[in-house]
């Protein structure tokens, strides 16, 4: 009997990225706002209320829904913002909102009890009693869940929680608490969360030294790299460093997450929805990653038991994928 594909849900960081999802098959594209609300607050990216009204008609007019992530932690001198955002959403007719902050779920559920909403990834819940707990006092119908588990752990959570379960599928790792490295807070004083991203533009510096292409981040060296190496961008987790008198990656090679390979697990485990990372990416980018994840899915769900990954779909995602390698991360963890 054929099955109904997970569902695909898809990154947009302006209006051409999310048409670009939708007209290649996503089901679902989440946005963000102009503003501290969002953790992908970068310049040129994003949407006002103007542009967010175009995406949701956009959307809607094809049968596909528009998350929006509020997915920062309101600030104490200004916590209004927050409020203000969750009521746009409301007032917006999106179709869920991703939120991560307790007192801003809290806000959502009494101010808007009809609207759905889903727990962040930055919110870091892994197990399905912390689950559980969002889901009776805040009534969330999905979380979205850390890149730190195993594939054996997230079915555990699938069991137990009783909402719906979404897994990031592609795009750049996270080893550590999303969104709340202390190794990127402590070299460069910012926190990730609020700035959206581990390593701030403005912290990074390329320098050529002694023969060497040198990445550092607010002076630190990160990596070094000489001949025909490509200097990656500058993330402590991904940097090169000098470990029992060897450089190597000491934390995590700079590569991207690709479930291509356990797509039928994840199906019969019944994770609801595959997120891909991304909205700081091109809508070429976009689009490419959709059509191939798109097809992946479909012919999952059309025959499950005879699933096989198609060269074609690997190749190009390989391309697309941080240093041009993907892994299946910590999924593919036995110990774990």
């Amino acid at each position: 009997m054929k099955r109904s594909a997970m569902e695909l849900v898809c990154p947009a960081g302006g209006l051409p990225a999310l048409r670009a999802a939708i007209d290649q098959g996503a089901d679902s594209v989440y946005i963000g706002l102009r503003d501290d609300t969002n953790a992908r607050n970068f310049p040129g990216l994003n949407f006002d209320p103007a542009t967010a009204e175009r995406a949701l008609d956009y959307a809607h007019r094809r049968q596909r829904k528009v998350f929006l992530a509020l997915n920062t932690y309101p600030q104490v001198q200004h916590p209004e913002i927050w409020q203000r955002a969750v009521d746009l959403g409301a007032e917006l007719g999106v179709d869920a909102l991703i939120l991560a902050d307790i007192g801003l779920l809290d806000y959502a559920r009494r101010r808007h009890p009809t609207l759905r909403l889903h727990l962040s990834v930055q919110a870091s819940a892994t197990t399905h009693q912390a689950i559980a707990y969002y889901r009776d006092r805040f009534a969330i119908e999905r979380v979205i869940l850390p890149r730190v588990l195993s594939l054996r752990q997230v079915q555990r959570v699938v069991e137990g929680c009783g909402v719906e379960v979404e897994v990031f599928g592609f795009g750049s790792l996270c080893v550590m608490v999303e969104g709340r490295c202390l190794l990127s807070s402590y070299i460069t004083g910012e926190s990730p969360n609020t700035k959206g991203v581990c390593s701030p533009a403005h912290a990074v510096r390329w320098e050529e030294r002694g023969g060497q292409h040198q990445s550092r981040l607010n002076g630190v060296l990160i990596d070094a790299c000489s001949g025909s190496e490509r200097a990656g961008y500058p993330v402590v987790c991904k940097g090169r460093f000098a470990v029992n008198g060897r450089i190597d990656y000491a934390i995590e090679e700079p590569t991207s997450l690709s479930v291509l390979d356990l797509l039928p697990q994840l199906q019969s485990a019944g994770v609801a929805a595959i997120k891909v990372e991304g909205r700081q990416r091109s809508p070429r980018y976009v689009a490419q990653v959709t059509t191939l994840l798109r097809r992946a899915l479909n012919a999952c769900a059309a025959d499950l038991e005879h699933f096989q990954v198609d060269p074609a779909w690997s190749q190009g995602l390989a391309q697309l994928a941080e240093g041009s390698t993907h892994t299946l991360g910590a999924l593919d963890r036995s110990w774990q």
